[in-house]
């Protein structure tokens, strides 16, 4: 039989946090500090192979559950001394999610299980505390009729809120409150409120099971590239309460700042409240430590269970050797530790605390360089607000999640998602929930008037890298005219404003914003993974802010420099365009004649800003019609340049327009038909590496890269021109863009006539798809959502079958010509996960935008250390 159950309790537990895969990461934590002897309550995690099991078998639980169940409640009963279903002394139940990657608030939750009239009136007695009996009471009926049956939350907290404005005599509201809930049950499932607590459990962890597909899960695994197939655990622990009066609360505890990663206590907590109330924004809580002498916190209020929160707070990161997210409640003064995880952070956080541990003999280097995620890195690239200026505060809140942001407000997430469209949107809500995940994935910052720093809206914004501010006092939101209003000022939807997450401010309007400043650690943990990573890292770069950006950012070079980029400059397009109408050799010569000066100005700027770093320069290579006019105004300039008529004009685009242009006459082709235009482009190149040599003293490191191969004769014939043009000492190596499967697969006889190969990832996974890149996003998602592709294959490379043609095309050129240099240009080259890849099958370099570059140098180093592990 299989073991479905897995149990732990304060000194003991059936498993350990190697055991992630089976008890989710929530239940290997629980295992783990329930093993180190913390004070936690007792439990049991329900492995993901139920889920797994579940969902294989039309949502059907193994028939062996039940009866391990039943023992597991009696096991439970045992060590809690509490008896479930019973009025003598009642057990009450949580019953969580726990899936192996932290999904914050995108699976269900159920508190106090196990209660019916009798019960809640019996715990009534036993603590002696009928607010307490019957707020636990409510909050249950509440959450299951949400989570269980289905029924929209807003009706249970309407009831609410009309019998605290209806009722002046509080003192039966508890119960008035309940019997109106149960109503709404009535209503809208036409049975009772179900009192049978075994029920009660069985269809809670049914529901947390079924919430692993929920529409918000869904999203969040999405976003986060969790696989599906993972599944969830779920996590059955005996309640302790938080709402038992003054001497009792609840709270959230990091270990270190997860906004900027200084090591320091940092959280919030609410006195006589449960879980749900500090993280769902309601309340706003209060913090764990003040410096301000006029603020509460739990420092003051409850100084010694403080402290001893503080020491569990060392000894678990001592233990897990990371900054921790704690999770706790105190039930009349006793301390109870929940669940602990590794904490969601910033980027900036994550990179100082690895750095800080690496000082602090707690992590090696290579260690450091694993645990910051790549992609995160893009968080600290964000700009900031330009202080330097006068500016008029509109609001003060809480600084939630690092950055600046300016867009137009949005008071819904299906508003944010339609106007992200076309627009840069600020969410702003009275609090955020689950449900509002792609609103947020949309958005540029998140504004709430409601919730803390461990509130939901803060939490998602600093795991997606966006500004946050959250807690505004004063902001009233009326999401639903679609206006918030705060210091006598109204703002409506569509109006722009701009938040600062890092101090809290926002602002009406277009704040002036200032670049950002990598700090100290960012530099030593990318000059760490310089150490390590094999793989060379160069930009794709042609302009000279972009080369600028790009070493600024660490790029060794260009790995791609696309000269067509160059022509839709203003003084240039007029040229491109008289010259590819020209009906004549005179005339288009004639045209040539004048954007060759302009191109040796256009290299010779770049090569004096790498300063001899390599640079590869990719021949023209988009078909013509990108360059040709569309405007009447256009292209009668174009007719009284060339002394043509517009009839003539009109007929020339027509006989240069293609049916699928990007297969059709571009690359190499153009420099075939029309060599002219490669001669130009060469002669360009020369001149400006021998004037400034001659003038200023710099070496050009010079690849020349032709596009577009398919047949080794195409190659050839360029080659020959390319050597017939270029004048001067200056050595250059000629290679070739491997973009066509064809060119992949005849790489032995190419590769006799270069010296490099450049993979144009972009173009291969197009033609060996037989997919626009342009057009993928039209079907994309549903071959996502019916697992038809894992992933985007222009986003992630396809390992399987473009990746089979670039080992085929390593394999064959070695042969060619074993001292062939590879690299790859496409956009995957940054993209972690294809990095990975690249690494293995042993590429020299990688090329990327300038701003993916210390993105590529962190994914490098860490394939490296992958391989040797491996």
């Amino acid at each position: 039989m299989n073991k479905w159950i897995y149990h732990f309790k304060a000194g003991c537990a059936e498993g350990n946090a190697n055991l992630q895969k089976l008890l989710g990461g929530k239940g290997a934590g629980l295992a783990e500090i329930s093993n180190l002897g913390l004070a936690v309550p007792p439990g049991f995690t329900i492995s993901t192979e139920v889920c797994e099991y579940y969902y294989k078998h039309n949502s059907i639980l193994p028939l062996s559950f039940t009866e391990q169940l039943a023992k597991a409640i009696k096991t439970l009963e045992q060590d809690s001394g509490k008896i479930f279903a019973s009025s003598d002394n009642p057990l009450l139940l949580s019953v969580r999610s726990g899936a192996r990657a932290s999904m914050p608030g995108m699976m269900d939750t159920i508190l106090n299980v196990g209660m019916n009239d009798e019960i809640a009136e019996k715990l009534a007695n036993i603590s002696g505390n009928r607010d307490f009996a019957y707020d636990s009471y409510r909050r249950f009926i509440e959450m299951y009729g949400t989570v269980v049956l289905d029924i929209p939350h807003y009706l249970f907290e309407d009831s609410l809120e009309l019998n605290r404005l209806q009722n002046d005599d509080q003192t039966d509201l508890p119960l008035k409150i309940i019997q109106d809930y149960k109503k709404i049950i009535l209503k809208y499932t036409a049975q009772e409120f179900p009192t049978d607590p075994f029920m009660q459990l069985k269809t809670a962890i049914e529901s947390v099971l079924k919430s692993w597909m929920c529409d918000r899960a869904i999203t969040y695994r999405q976003l986060n590239d969790i696989p599906s197939s993972w599944g969830t655990a779920v996590n059955v622990q005996s309640m302790v309460f938080g709402n038992m009066g003054e001497s009792s609360a609840t709270g959230v505890v990091f270990t270190r700042n997860p906004a900027n990663g200084n090591k320091q206590i940092f959280g919030e907590f609410l006195v006589n409240a449960q879980g749900e109330d500090v993280v769902s924004g309601v309340r706003t809580p209060m913090p764990i430590i003040s410096s301000d002498s006029l603020t509460s916190s739990m420092q003051k209020l409850m100084p010694e269970l403080c402290d001893e929160l503080q020491g569990i707070c060392s000894s678990l990161e001592e233990h897990f050797k990371d900054a921790q997210d704690i999770e706790f409640t105190i039930e009349k003064g006793k301390l109870y530790i929940l669940q602990t995880r590794s904490a969601k952070r910033t980027a900036a956080a994550a990179i100082k605390i690895a750095v800080d541990m690496v000082n602090e003999k707690v992590l090696s280097k290579q260690e450091a360089i694993m645990r910051i995620a790549p992609d995160s890195i893009n968080q600290l690239l964000h700009a900031t607000i330009d202080y330097s200026k006068e500016l008029p505060i509109l609001a003060q809140g809480l600084p939630a999640s690092p950055g600046a942001a300016t867009g137009i407000v949005a008071f819904s997430p299906y508003d944010a998602e339609e106007m992200s469209h076309h627009h840069k949107v600020i969410l702003v809500r009275n609090d955020t929930s689950p449900e509002d995940i792609k609103g947020m994935h949309v958005s540029m910052g998140i504004l709430t008037a409601r919730g803390g720093m461990t509130s939901h809206a803060a939490v998602v914004a600093r795991g997606m890298g966006k500004p946050c501010v959250c807690g505004v006092n004063g902001l009233v939101v009326n999401e639903s005219d679609g206006l918030f209003k705060i210091n006598g000022i109204t703002v409506r939807k569509g109006d722009e404003i701009t938040i600062d997450g890092s101090s809290g401010k926002v602002f009406v309007g277009r704040a002036p914003l200032i670049q950002p400043i990598f700090s100290e650690e960012f530099k030593i943990l990318l000059s760490w993974a310089d150490e390590v990573r094999t793989l060379s890292v160069r930009a794709n770069a042609e302009t000279p802010l972009d080369c600028a950006s790009a070493l600024k950012f660490g790029a060794e070079g260009v790995g791609l420099c696309r000269t067509e980029h160059m022509f839709f400059d203003a003084d240039k397009i007029p040229l491109v365009r008289e010259m590819i109408i020209a009906p004549d050799f005179e005339r288009r010569k004639k045209a040539i004649d004048k954007l060759l000066p302009l191109q040796i100005q256009d290299f010779k700027e770049l090569f004096r800003i790498l300063k001899g770093k390599p640079i590869n320069i990719r021949l023209l290579d988009p078909p013509l019609h990108e360059f040709l006019p569309h405007l009447e105004e256009d292209k009668e300039a174009l007719a009284g340049t060339l002394n043509l008529s517009i009839a003539t004009i009109h007929n020339r685009l027509n006989a240069l327009h293609e049916v699928n242009p990007m297969l059709g006459h571009r690359g190499c082709r153009l420099g075939i038909t029309y060599p002219e235009i490669y001669q130009m482009q060469v002669q360009a190149i020369s001149s400006a590496t021998r004037e400034l040599k001659l003038e200023e003293g710099i070496t050009t490191t010079l690849e020349l890269m032709i596009p577009l191969i398919s047949n080794v004769n195409e190659l050839t014939r360029i080659k020959q021109i390319i050597l017939q043009e270029f004048e001067g000492e200056i050595p250059f190596n000629v290679g070739t863009m491997i973009e066509l499967p064809r060119a992949a697969l005849m790489a032995e006889n190419i590769a006799k006539e270069v010296e490099f190969f450049s993979f144009g990832t972009n173009d291969l996974t197009q033609t060996t798809y037989g997919i626009s890149r342009d057009d993928i996003a039209s079907f994309l998602p549903h071959y996502i959502e019916k697992k038809i592709f894992e992933h985007d294959p222009f986003v992630e490379i396809d390992q399987e079958g473009v990746g089979e043609l670039i080992k085929i095309s390593i394999e064959r050129g070695k042969l060619g010509n074993p001292k062939l240099k590879l690299g790859v240009c496409g956009e995957h080259a940054g993209n972690p996960a294809s990095i990975d890849f690249f690494h293995k099958i042993g590429l020299d370099y990688i090329s990327c935008s300038p701003y993916r570059i210390p993105i590529a140098r962190l994914a490098a180093a860490q394939a490296k250390i992958k391989s040797v592990q491996n």
